[in-house]
């Protein structure tokens, strides 16, 4: 097959990788009949430049922790990256290993958008090995690029010695005109520019077509004078098919750094198209038999090339141009690392761990514990307590608040400002002052989790709904990000409604791969973040009271590291068979411990189950679940400051919910709890109305199953205390479950269990064989 260049000759290969990463495009959305291929076409020239002529990167080592990162914002452009995976020759690595394998192959491209592909639609993290971040969502990929500088900064801050310079890799970022049209990307470059990271560079492909045709219509201002002022080194390209002007661009870039750069290229969507270039009908959709073919002529590509056809020589030229500054800056470093291993062991063992997502021996021996206090605290304040001990064990804790750090209690007290020192701070500094900007502070927090480093980030609850996105991307790609949601409630007082959040835990809970846990006084806040470290398989949100809630008394209810089940039976007057189960999250399970006391003390056989996690509840074997909610007992009073929304699950459809149906209003916390029925009075009337409504059979034909920790009935002496930290021996539940609660194993509780299940059923067939008889 003919070409009209000669392979041999440089800027003849150069044109024919640039046209090979187009025409890969082409193809593949094309067959797939769904994609972009638009801006492939035009940022071609763009991604050979950075690849082939800036990117630090050893194709044979993706994982290694001093390669330039690359993100690709506008992640609709998913064939742009896949085409550049594959010519760069990146090996596939399971595990954080390689395995000599491509990570894509032009199978794997023809495949694109294809069940069980390794193509899907937009780039997925951990899913194509090359992918650093999943992106798809306008400009979270721009936000997540400015985490990932700020952990460079921070990581080059505490473990870069005199002689070894760890980490200085720089990341990029490409952009469209929908990132910079989103708020998001203002937020994150607000901040990297008062941040002065100058190891970061965003690459805006300004096409000016979007999904409805010509931004003028939409977005005239002047995007780098917008950049200039938010501090940033602003470079333009005139013409973005100029591989010379681009990397220029890409170097000065580079050679800047003491401000973020943004390098601004000037490109043709659907370059080459002979009716569709420049016009939105190149965007979001195949181009056509037509089109396709006169692209492909326009680019002097064979007539008779087949589709996916990659020229020979293109392969190892590009992987070989990355190759070349990689590979043995890689090898460098890892003689650097084993001399600074000798030099620095105990900074060189911090990094192992975080490397591989491990903690410090001993990291939950520190966990705070609080003895009962019918006034208590606020578990905000408690948590605040967990945290610091945390973090003073885990170095690489970091993090902030989108400025209500002393309202949420996440200050790391001794950790200093992560600021630049002209703002008198330092880059090794643990507290990030965000400011106002929730949605950057969570998509920030997830580009240094790709990092390695165990990020947390924090704000009342009502302002979540600012952080959906970032939140949804955590959970999807399953990075260990802590969200610390205070003020969760009505609890808020005289805010009122704008301010009381009611539907947002129910839209927090049914986010998949997102833990949520809502701790109901001071010694299960502590537990709930002993779960938090143990959990690295997808993010936590912590649900925290402003008001202050009492410290329940562990040696009369069960110990809170049972928090670690989700769910638990917190007090059982009911034996074997309870009247009523009385049942809350959080500050809630305070009040409905009172109604117990009272409906105990009236001779009522209640039960109250403590649910602080659903996920961790519902993760749990089926026949633990069915011992702390036993099926045949109808008659329940779930009690929760939010929306009803899920309880059904655990209420039942017969069962009474006391829950939140509006806004709220603003009045202090007291009058609303009075007004909304979140009173021991009114718990206590809805438990007699339902035991009312549920009278029991008069001769049950079967013994119930028997409650693994019944509040009265013969608990090992170990659960009745809560030392705070680990329960002691073989009942401790983190001794029994792998993953803080997330799975179940052959635990002593458990084989508890099972037994009395199966005398239970042998129960049940005696006396079926004596009705019989």
């Amino acid at each position: 097959m003919k070409h009209d260049q000669q392979q041999g000759e440089p800027d003849k290969l150069e044109k024919l990788s640039i046209d090979t990463i187009r025409t890969l495009s082409m193809d593949a959305v094309e067959k797939a009949k769904s994609g972009h291929p638009g801006s492939a076409m035009g940022l071609a020239p763009a991604m050979y430049a950075l690849w082939a002529n800036d990117l630090v990167y050893d194709p044979a080592a993706p994982h290694w922790p001093a390669r330039d990162r690359f993100v690709l914002s506008g992640g609709h452009v998913s064939m742009l990256l896949y085409a550049m995976i594959h010519l760069a020759g990146i090996e596939e690595a399971v595990d954080g290993k390689t395995t000599g394998a491509p990570a894509l192959t032009v199978e794997d491209i023809r495949n694109f958008r294809q069940l069980g592909s390794r193509t899907p639609g937009h780039p997925e993290y951990g899913h194509t090995t090359g992918v650093e971040v999943t992106t798809g969502p306008l400009a979270q990929g721009c936000a997540n690029a400015v985490g990932m500088a700020m952990a460079q900064r921070w990581l080059a801050a505490r473990y870069d010695r005199p002689g070894f310079r760890l980490f200085d890799y720089r990341v990029t970022a490409f952009a469209g005109d929908g990132d910079m049209m989103e708020g998001l990307s203002s937020e994150a470059a607000s901040l990297a520019g008062h941040l002065e990271l100058g190891n970061l560079t965003w690459v805006y492909d300004r096409n000016s077509i979007s999904i409805e045709g010509d931004i003028a219509q939409t977005f005239t201002e002047d995007v780098g004078a917008r950049f200039k002022a938010f501090g940033w080194h602003v470079i333009e390209v005139a013409q973005g098919q100029d591989v010379r002007a681009v990397t220029d661009a890409l170097q000065a870039a580079r050679q800047e750094t003491s401000r973020p750069s943004l390098v601004i290229i000037n490109t043709v969507i659907g370059f080459g198209a002979p009716g569709k270039a420049g016009k939105a009908s190149a965007h979001g959709e195949p181009l056509g038999a037509a089109e396709l073919e006169g692209a492909k002529r326009a680019y002097g590509w064979p007539e008779d090339a087949p589709p996916f056809h990659v020229p020979e020589g293109v392969r190892e030229h590009v992987t070989g141009a990355l190759s070349a500054r990689g590979t043995p800056r890689h090898q460098a470093w890892e003689k650097m690392f084993a001399d600074y291993r000798k030099a620095y062991p105990q900074e060189a063992a911090e990094l192992d761990m975080i490397f591989s997502g491990r903690l410090p021996r001993g990291w939950e021996e520190i966990l705070p514990h609080w003895p009962a206090d019918p006034k208590g605290m606020a578990t905000r304040q408690s948590a605040g307590a967990a945290l610091n001990a945390l973090a003073a064990t885990v170095p690489w804790m970091v993090g902030g608040a989108a400025d209500l750090a002393p309202s949420t209690k996440t200050t790391i007290e001794g950790g200093g400002d992560f600021q630049p020192p002209r703002w008198g701070g330092a880059y090794g500094g643990r507290n990030i002052r965000f400011g106002v900007r929730e949605q950057a502070m969570g998509a920030i927090c997830n580009g240094m989790a790709l990092s390695g480093l165990r990020s947390f980030c924090a704000g009342f609850m009502i302002f979540s709904d600012y952080m959906k996105p970032p939140i949804r991307l955590s959970a999807l790609m399953g990075l260990p990000v802590t969200y610390v949601f205070t003020h969760d409630s009505i609890g808020v007082g005289e805010d009122g409604p704008t301010h009381q959040p009611i539907e947002q835990l129910a839209q927090l809970r049914a986010t998949p791969n997102l833990t949520v846990i809502r701790p109901a006084d001071a010694n299960e806040a502590a537990e709930a973040w002993r779960v938090v470290m143990k959990h690295d398989t997808g993010p936590v949100a912590l649900a925290l009271t402003r008001q202050a809630v009492p410290t329940l008394d562990r040696t009369k209810y069960a110990p809170a590291s049972l928090l670690a089940m989700g769910g638990y039976v917190l007090a059982n007057a009911g034996g074997n068979r309870p009247e009523v189960i009385l049942m809350a999250s959080g500050s809630e399970v305070p009040l409905v411990v009172a109604a117990y006391e009272r409906l105990v003390a009236e001779g009522v056989r209640a039960r109250v189950v403590s649910l602080p996690s659903w996920e961790l509840f519902e993760a749990q074997e089926e026949i633990y679940r069915r011992s702390v909610l036993p099926p045949f007992v109808k008659a329940r009073v779930g009690v929760e400051m939010g929306a009803p929304l899920g309880w059904d699950r655990y209420v039942g459809p017969e069962g009474t919910m006391i829950a939140m149906r509006d806004f709220g209003v603003s009045a202090p916390a007291p009058e609303l709890m009075a007004q909304y029925g979140f009173t021991v009075d009114n718990i206590c009337k809805a438990a007699r109305a339902q035991i009312a409504a549920h009278r029991p059979p008069e001769k049950p034909r079967a013994e119930a199953r028997s409650c693994p920790y019944p509040h009265g009935e013969g608990a090992p002496a170990a659960q009745a205390q809560d030392t705070g930290a680990q329960a002691a021996g073989a009942h401790d539940p983190h001794s029994q479950l792998a993953q803080a609660g997330m799975q179940c194993g052959g635990s002593r509780l458990l084989a508890e269990l099972r037994a009395k299940e199966a005398a239970r059923k042998e129960a049940e067939q005696k006396e079926t064989d004596q009705d019989q008889d």
